[in-house]
Parts: C-alpha cells; structure tokens; sequence
C-alpha cells in the first residue's frame, strides 16, 4: 500500500522499538529523529546512529533537546545513541515541519530537506534548460530531482511525452506536485537498473556523490543508460561539473559528441546516439 514502511506511515505511539540510520543534514536528521520519537509509545526505546563525520558527534545533543536522556557509544566510526521516548518529547512539531515537504521561496517549487539542490535552483540545471526548446518527441529525465529540467523541456510543445525517474522517493513525490503536465510520467527507481527503449531524448544532470565521497562511477552510470535507452538518432543532452571527464565515456558510446556550453564550473554536452 502507498506509504507502506515509511516512518512517516507509522502511527502515533504504535512502535515499542525504532532504529534508524540518521541522515548527514540537518534539517533531514532532526525530521527523522523526530518522527521516530512520534511513532514510540511512551516508554519505547530509540536507537540511533550516524557516521561520527555526517552527523553523528551532534546526536547526543539533538536527542536531547527533544527531552531525551541519552546513552551513547562509538563503533566502526559510528555514534550510536540510545534513549527512551520521554513522555512529551519537545519539539517534534517543528522539526518535522522544518524538514517535511515545502515550497522553499528560493525555489519556488514543492521540495524536501534531503533532495539535491532541495532549496535552490541548481545553476548547472538552469544552463542546461536553455537548450532544450529544440526537444521533440517521447524521452526521459533521469534522476529527475524535483522536476527543474522537465519543466524547463515541457515547454516545448514537440515533446510529446517525459517519464521522470529518480532513485530518491521523495525527490519524485515533490516532482509529482510541481510538474502536473499530462505528458509527465512518473517512476520511482534506480536508473542504473532501469533501461527504457526507443526514446527520441534523455535529459539529466547526473549525481556524482555517493555517501558524501564523490563517485564518477554515478555519472558513467547514467550516461550508459543513456546509450542503451536511445533510438538511433537520439540525443542526450547532459550536464556535469567541469572537472569531471565524462568525454571518454560520451564519445566510446555516441555516434558524436559535441560540447555545446561551458562556463561556472559547469559543461554541456550534446551526445548524439
């Protein structure tokens, strides 16, 4: 069912236990630590951890201020703390809103704390917008975010339809809410595994992090996928940070290859399948 397994699913006081991995940002962390408190009954006791670099050293002190008394332990570069849910934690309320779906006023579209770029227009996505008024036909935006670059595509009118593919489920719930384009279509999933067939484009800005260490390996990921999703005649149009050397990759898999912009540390490619 929708929802199934989330700790936002979960009911008010209806878990004894709750163990989480806390995410590394802040706003994403204190919204995870405190819909878990929210969904233990009085009483029930809280595990959580976090790599002591991405969040971990400050778990003590957020358990805390939400009213928790804490114990804490350190293995494998982990801070792992352990409490129980205080009978009125203080301060859930606000930390799930703060780090719940919103429109930021610097985005100007449905976000969520976690998301890439969650607060601001991507300036590497907005160079690539500019040129895709030339798109036509049937394509795919692959890992969509929070729709930037296909509402930047719909605005062709040759495009005849987009699926929007992201890993990140909350990046796609947001998707959903900003591109309400009946040429839309939706899939939550992991590209990497996923190949489409016969588009006439794809369109990404593709991650190159993983786990806070970068990861080139991401970004080839999807370029692959490109190749393999493409009609012959198809075209990828890409954007990446400067210093990353995807040209080998464009070039050994697509029949040309051209770098159409580059500037603000960032490059476009146009790759042609």
């Amino acid at each position: 069912m929708p929802g199934a397994g989330r700790l936002e699913a979960l009911a008010d006081g209806s878990c004894d236990a709750v163990t989480v991995l806390a995410p590394p940002g802040v706003l994403e962390r204190r919204y995870t630590l405190a819909h878990a408190l929210r969904a233990l009954a009085p009483g029930g006791r809280l595990i959580a951890l976090a790599p002591k670099d991405r969040g971990g050293q400050r778990l003590p002190k957020e358990l805390a201020e939400f009213g928790c008394a804490v114990d804490q332990a350190s293995r494998r570069h982990h801070r792992i703390c352990f409490a129980a849910r205080p009978e009125r934690p203080a301060g859930i309320d606000r930390a799930i809103a703060a780090g719940g779906p919103q429109v930021p006023p610097t985005l100007g579209l449905w976000s969520q704390p976690g998301i890439f770029s969650w607060d601001r227009p991507d300036a590497g996505s907005l160079m690539l917008i500019r040129h895709l008024s030339q798109l036509a036909g049937g394509g795919a935006d692959f890992g969509c975010g929070v729709g930037l670059l296909t509402r930047g595509a719909l605005e062709s009118s040759a495009v005849r339809r987009i699926t929007l593919i992201d890993i990140d489920r909350r990046a796609v719930d947001a998707a959903r809410r900003n591109v309400a384009d009946p040429r839309a279509e939706f899939g939550w999933c992991d590209i990497r595994q996923t190949v489409l067939k016969d588009l006439d484009f794809v369109i990404m800005n593709p991650p190159f992090h993983d786990g806070g260490a970068e990861d080139r390996s991401l970004g080839e990921a999807f370029i692959r996928r490109a190749a393999a999703s493409l009609r012959p005649g198809g075209v990828c149009w890409l954007v990446a940070n400067r210093h990353l050397p995807y040209e080998a990759h464009l070039k050994t898999l697509f029949a040309s290859a051209r770098l159409v912009e580059q500037g603000d540390g960032f490059k476009i490619y146009e790759a042609c399948r």
